[in-house]
């Protein structure tokens, strides 16, 4: 799906944030504005330690976005989730079916991709269970890593 259909595939969220996750850094773009037209991106940069997650978290209640979507490889998008879990609804983007128009990228290129697509629900998030699960699954990886 190219830039041109999904500007013009209808938009159903008003509000929503795109993250684009990397080890040191989270690039956001926000769209906010009325679903028949036209957003203007929001973009900040973010760190990836526990005060600049709260200050994303901050920024996120100031521009009063709930639905964020992110896309990361491996296991970066864990410790974004565990800060934003309790204020927003989170999907976690696959990046084979996100993937940008080939060409040149940047990493706001990329995040307003993703809130575009968020905007307009076309990103299906990956199943990510709940915390109970998570906290088990880190504590077998744990064992195992320990016993071998």
């Amino acid at each position: 799906m190219t830039r041109k259909q999904v500007e013009i595939m209808d938009a159903i969220r008003e509000n929503c944030c795109g993250l684009d996750v990397h080890q040191e850094t989270v690039v956001a773009c926000l769209f906010k504005g009325a679903l028949d037209k036209k957003p203007i991106p929001v973009f900040a940069e973010f760190g990836t330690t526990t005060k600049e997650l709260c200050r994303l978290q901050d920024w996120l209640a100031d521009h009063e976005c709930k639905e964020v979507v992110m896309e990361s490889t491996g296991v970066l998008w864990k410790p974004i989730w565990n800060v934003l879990e309790s204020t927003c609804e989170l999907v976690v983007a696959n990046a084979r079916h996100v993937k940008n128009m080939p060409g040149r990228k940047t990493d706001m290129k990329d995040a307003q991709w993703l809130a575009s697509l968020h905007r307009c629900g076309l990103i299906k998030g990956s199943m990510i269970p709940p915390e109970h699960i998570r906290d088990l699954r880190d504590l077998t990886r744990y064992r195992r890593k320990l016993v071998q």
